[in-house]
């Protein structure tokens, strides 16, 4: 069966990815700052957010764009 991914669809699967990769970057930054300011400082509890959030959002993206969506275009 050939899969028909569309151009916003292989973008939002990337996008995905790059969602990924941010929550890594949360995590990494927040493992840089623990010693600095500790666990319970406001920005590492922010961090800790925006690394879930990231996390999330790119496992409902990398699900979007490897379902396969059906064709809706208009055929007149």
């Amino acid at each position: 069966m050939k899969s028909n991914k569309g151009v916003l669809q292989k973008a939002v699967t990337y996008t995905g990815f790059a969602s990924f990769l941010a929550a890594i970057g949360c995590l990494v930054l927040l493992y840089l700052r623990r010693n600095d300011a500790g666990w319970d400082d406001l920005v590492s509890a922010s961090l800790m957010a925006s690394s879930f959030f990231f996390a999330s959002v790119g496992f409902v993206l990398i699900v979007i764009g490897k379902c396969d969506l059906p064709s809706f275009k208009v055929n007149m």
